[in-house]
């Protein structure tokens, strides 16, 4: 920015309301100091009205990335002195090791996200330099989940950042009570039904969460209702978007998945039907996480009622967009067991264990023996890496905004 230019009192208002991310580049803090000066004199500080006082200290906190009590202090300093001097040094001081442009692009990425964790948006950053070249993130590319939580904190950060039905049990004879043993083989799938809310009476749709145990490969599907006229189509054509074989269907007792219908095509597809156990909620606790942390940050609570035109939209934006985007773009945590001499198990999530699901299925041993038959991992690298993971996500949160729009004109 021209440290030369002082706008005036609209231009501010302008500036502030528009969040701009143009900041004031100096070489040292006196001449920050000097630019805050000069628009203080060229303003009359001291004979504006308080609601101009306000836009003009809130223009100078957003251009210098000060904060509130500091800027108060200069402005307190200015009026009584007629100077706004640097304070001695009582202590040596270090340049930071992240700039206000890293905060700032981090800033922006983390909003593109939607704020995921911090061993998550770590992972994601490595990627954007080391995968795609974004070069914007050689600092960030070091950044660790510790020290994010602290850069979420700055005042420059946050001015940048903008700001269930339960399925009763059935008790049916159809699949057996267990819990499925993967033996890190992916195609063992946990499956959870999430209602999207009723109002006034009016039944609304659901979602149909599926993910895979070893991988975390997610599909979600929607649908007008759990009855078996819509199951049978949806589960059909999410089974169909897993790159992998399927080995094992594993669901919670609701009828809509323990019923002779589902049986039958899992029968026909040759995967077996398992069922939760009484008094075992971790046996499908995988998908019970999954639908909080994804599906509801990802649409909410909202009521959308139950229309085939309502289903079709958001069908098309999850299987173009936000299917491939938690697969191929968005880190998972994966669990390390660790067992003692006294036969202990100790559980953790390393930092540098987050990846991608469709980076966790590539790892596995011999990985190229699961695929379906026509899919390598070749075409899948076509998907995978045809855009960064910020690219990828700003597309689909565009395409989110067009999809809520031809929703929301029918509600």
């Amino acid at each position: 920015m021209d440290t030369t230019h002082i706008p005036t009192i609209k231009q501010m208002t302008n500036y502030v309301s528009g969040n701009s991310d143009i900041s004031l580049h100096c070489k040292d803090k006196k001449e920050v100091y000097n630019y805050i000066k000069r628009v203080l004199i060229a303003h009359s500080y001291i004979t504006l009205k308080k609601p101009a006082k306000s836009t003009l200290r809130k223009y100078l906190m957003a251009i210098t990335g000060y904060s509130k009590a500091q800027m108060d202090r200069l402005i307190s300093q200015y009026i009584i002195s007629g100077h706004i001097t640097p304070s001695p040094r009582t202590q040596p001081t270090f340049a930071g090791k992240y700039l206000s442009e890293d905060i700032l692009e981090l800033a922006r990425i983390d909003e593109i996200h939607e704020d995921l964790s911090g061993p998550a948006m770590v992972r994601i950053l490595q990627r954007e330099y080391e995968v795609f070249g974004n070069s914007a993130c050689i600092r960030l590319k070091n950044l660790s989940s510790s020290h994010l939580y602290n850069l979420r904190k700055t005042s420059r950060y946050q001015r940048r950042h903008m700001s269930f039905t339960k399925t009763k049990s059935t008790p049916v004879s159809i699949g057996k009570r267990t819990k499925p043993v993967n033996n890190g083989m992916p195609g063992y799938l946990r499956v959870d039904s999430v209602h999207q809310g009723d109002k006034d009476g009016e039944k609304g749709v659901y979602h149909i969460n599926l993910v895979d145990e070893v991988t975390q490969w997610e599909v979600v599907v929607f649908v007008e209702g759990i009855s078996e006229q819509f199951m049978i189509p949806a589960l059909t054509a999410a089974m169909d978007l897993f790159p992998f074989m399927m080995i094992n269907f594993h669901a919670d007792n609701g009828s809509e998945y323990i019923n002779q219908r589902v049986a039958g095509l899992l029968e026909w597809m040759l995967v077996k039907l398992t069922k939760s156990r009484p008094y075992y909620s971790g046996d499908n606790g995988l998908a019970e996480t999954k639908n909080g942390s994804i599906i509801r940050k990802a649409l909410g609570w909202i009521h959308i009622p139950r229309t085939a035109d309502n289903v079709s939209a958001i069908n098309r934006w999850y299987s173009a967009w936000f299917v491939p985007y938690l697969n191929f773009h968005r880190p998972c945590a994966y669990r390390v067991t660790t067992i003692n001499t006294k036969g202990k198990r100790t559980y953790s999530y390393p930092k540098n264990g987050y990846m991608t699901p469709y980076e966790k299925l590539k790892s596995l041993p011999n990985a190229g023996q699961y695929l379906k038959p026509g899919i390598s991992f070749d075409l899948l690298d076509l998907q995978a890496y045809a855009m960064s993971d910020t690219q990828w996500t700003t597309a689909m949160q565009i395409e989110k905004v067009t999809m809520w729009e031809s929703i929301i004109l029918k509600i």
